[in-house]
């Protein structure tokens, strides 16, 4: 239960609300709980995983990106981790200050910020990322093994297709 209601009580009041409305009640349900679920996993993590490492979400995601593509353009950063510059601004501010990560500009282009993990940054990346996959792999352990495959397949069409949907 996420909120003051379970999540059985949310999808009966739901449809006692809007059941004479045409509405597409299965992609709906899909939505919201994918929504629920990110959520109920993100938080999880955080308050077990991430908080032992004085780590917030998005601090993490930070350190994932560059971890996987440096060196990184700040801009690939914010893009892939689906926040605001100013955001990525302040969380970049504190993982420097704690000696995680470095920004440079770029010889090519001097308003582009390169980002790169300082050697405490990868060590602790090499040290959480186990730890942060065991929570991933608690999260889905009442999933059967062999259904992982399939439901993460079904996940990245959901953003592949909402990703196509995009108006610039």
């Amino acid at each position: 239960m996420a909120g003051q209601h379970t999540l059985d009580e949310t999808e009966r009041q739901v449809q006692a609300r809007l059941g004479d409305l045409k509405i597409d009640f299965e992609a709906m349900a899909v939505t919201s709980n994918l929504f629920r679920a990110a959520n109920a996993v993100r938080n999880y993590l955080e308050r077990t995983v991430l908080a032992e490492h004085d780590l917030s979400w998005t601090a993490f995601v930070v350190l994932w990106v560059v971890w996987i593509w440096e060196p990184v353009e700040s801009r690939t950063i914010a893009e892939e981790g689906g926040f605001s510059k100013a955001t990525l601004t302040g969380v970049m501010q504190t993982l420097e200050g704690r000696g995680l990560i470095t920004r440079t500009r770029s010889n090519k282009d001097g308003r582009l910020v390169l980002v790169k993990l300082t050697a405490k940054g990868r060590k602790m990346m090499k040290q959480l990322f186990p730890e942060f996959n065991q929570g991933e792999r608690l999260a889905v352990a009442d999933l059967k093994r062999s259904d992982l495959g399939s439901f993460a397949d079904l996940l990245r069409t959901v953003t592949v297709t909402a990703d196509s949907q995009k108006t610039n």
